[in-house]
């Protein structure tokens, strides 16, 4: 999964993706024969679960999921048109499967932002201009030819269905909204229709607000705040404490931000990890967990797997010779200690073809080779 970092020039750019790579940067044995450029880097999902469960098992080795993520160089006004190579960077944008729209909050004075003040709304509506205006050329080259084919009847079924959805997104562009919404409620037949176009507005879009080291003790009160303007979950990041506790662990981090702020009233202390989990789960995955003596892992599967189907993500010759799956919910393995008193307890289950695996299920797949 490839998710692309959005953003305005001097809102943390750098900052940001520096700390985000260098701190979950998933280890390079695990991508054998994969180059990454420079402005890519692989990053791990650290769900404690696998931390508990490795405990639990004595495992060896924690593999935790990964994400890609792509550093896409500023947006401005009039990207869509050419300005400031937007074009180039718009191609960016279509490569991959989730967008990160990062927000400047933070007030420095010596950071000056390109539109001259600090307005994360602002700054939203002039990235999703430029993603729109982009769609809309798009839909203005292909929809005319396209529709008056179908209209004289020498147009496919496919082709005709083509043209209902291409005319359904440009009247919501046109109102000035993006297209994402409309996607959602698409068949997953209707979704291959129009994937080739690879239109900007219908990737998920995930809202990270940078804010400042101050900003910490309302971090949950900003994150509200912009809930509600923009109709969508966000995470809170603070780019430049991040970028000085590379080296730290989570709990150290906790601490440091703690003492530092002397908050410790504070529940949450927002961290990357809040922005690497929500851009998982906005393409619509989750994962489930093997765990053993040799590794505990977790397997990233699309959200309303079947069994067979997310054993595929193991092997492809699981989904072929799958005969069922030996599952156990996270919650009841770590309360009984082991599968085995699970097992007692009557909390692991064998099921079928037809079983839609759960987030956090630990699974023991039985295949035929």
């Amino acid at each position: 999964m490839r998710i692309g970092i959005v953003w305005m020039p001097n809102i943390g750019k750098s900052t940001l993706f520096n700390a985000l790579t260098k701190s979950y940067a998933a280890p390079a044995e695990n991508f054998p024969f994969c180059t990454i450029d420079p402005n890519v880097g692989i990053v791990d999902v650290k769900d404690p679960r696998i931390d508990v469960l490795a405990e639990m098992g004595q495992s060896k080795k924690k593999v935790y999921s990964h994400i890609e993520f792509v550093d896409i160089a500023g947006l401005v006004k009039w990207a869509s048109k050419g300005e400031w190579l937007g074009n180039k960077f718009l191609s960016h944008i279509r490569e991959v499967d989730a967008i990160v729209q990062v927000l400047r909050y933070f007030k420095d004075s010596e950071v000056v932002h390109v539109e001259w003040g600090v307005d994360p709304m602002r700054d939203v509506e002039i990235i999703n201009t430029e993603l729109i205006f982009a769609d809309l050329e798009v839909i203005e080259r292909i929809l005319p030819n396209l529709a008056k084919k179908t209209k004289v009847g020498k147009g496919s079924k496919e082709e005709v269905r083509i043209v209902e959805i291409l005319m359904e997104i440009q009247s919501s562009l046109i109102q000035g909204k993006i297209a994402h919404n409309i996607k959602e409620r698409l068949s997953k037949d209707d979704q291959k229709l129009i994937k080739s176009y690879n239109f900007l507005t219908t990737k998920p879009i995930v809202y990270a607000i940078n804010i400042g080291q101050d900003d910490i003790p309302r971090a949950h009160e900003i994150a509200n705040e912009f809930m509600i303007k923009l109709e969508s979950p966000v995470a809170i990041v603070c780019a430049k404490l991040e970028s000085e506790m590379m080296d730290m662990g989570d709990e150290e981090k906790d601490e440091f931000i703690r003492e530092m702020l002397d908050i410790d009233k504070v529940t949450h202390i927002p961290t990357l990890n809040d922005l690497i989990k929500l851009g998982f789960e906005k393409v619509g995955l989750m994962y489930y967990f093997t765990t053993g003596e040799k590794e505990t892992r977790s397997w990233t599967t699309p959200i309303g797997s079947t069994a067979p189907q997310a054993a595929a993500a193991i092997h492809t010759d699981f989904e072929k010779g799958f005969i069922k799956a030996e599952i156990v919910k996270y919650t009841d393995l770590v309360a009984q200690g082991s599968r085995a008193k699970a097992k007692e307890k009557w909390l692991v289950k064998l099921e079928g073809k037809e079983y839609i695996v759960q987030d956090g299920d630990c699974i023991i797949f039985k295949f035929n080779v």
